[in-house]
């Protein structure tokens, strides 16, 4: 795997380094060991899977309040997604920036997302999949997000959302002291 640190401090795009032939290809997308010698977690205690029948379907921004802080692996396997993360570390040195990739099944890459980085994505087929590797087990009531279209971020989407769930779409706008709707 190659490990390529984005303008996020402590994010990374994961590419796998694939072994090809005539069947096709194999590809490792997850060392522990790797991991590690990045000084990334591994230790991913619960998987998810987002399936999307839509194109134009927006999910996000999500994170975890503190002490559930998570960090994510994400993937696209199935189709095509636009991949956002936004820093909401008010320390950090990147924070309130944003990062988008196109991840899609044939790319095969990953977004490794730090504790305190929203995370979000919009599909750009119908049909779309993602799935996930959190650190973190899913706790409700640290569950939080901001508005994908907060003009604090000015995130680039590339398609009008076609399909936005209600909580999604009722997140207040971010301020820069750090507070708003769940923040």
């Amino acid at each position: 795997m190659l490990f390529n640190e984005l303008s996020l401090l402590g994010a990374f795009v994961v590419h796998p380094e694939r072994s090809e032939d005539s069947r096709g290809y194999f590809a490792r997308t997850f060392c522990r060991d790797e991991f590690a010698s990045h000084g990334l977690a591994g230790d991913f205690v619960q998987c998810s899977t987002s399936f999307n029948v839509r194109r134009g379907t927006l999910r996000g921004m999500h994170f975890q309040l503190a002490p559930y802080e998570e960090i994510k692996l994400v993937r696209c396997t199935r189709g095509a997604v636009l991949d956002v993360i936004v820093d909401l570390r008010p320390n950090s040195r990147s924070f309130c920036q944003w990062f988008a990739l196109e991840l899609t099944a044939r790319n095969g890459y990953a977004v490794y997302i730090p504790g305190g980085i929203a995370h979000g994505f919009q599909t750009l087929v119908d049909e779309a999949e993602v799935f996930y590797q959190m650190t973190e087990r899913y706790h409700p009531e640290s569950h939080a997000g901001v508005r994908w279209d907060d003009p604090t971020f000015g995130i680039d989407w590339p398609i009008r959302p076609a399909i936005l769930s209600r909580k999604d779409a009722s997140y207040k706008n971010f301020r820069m002291d750090g507070t708003g709707d769940g923040v």
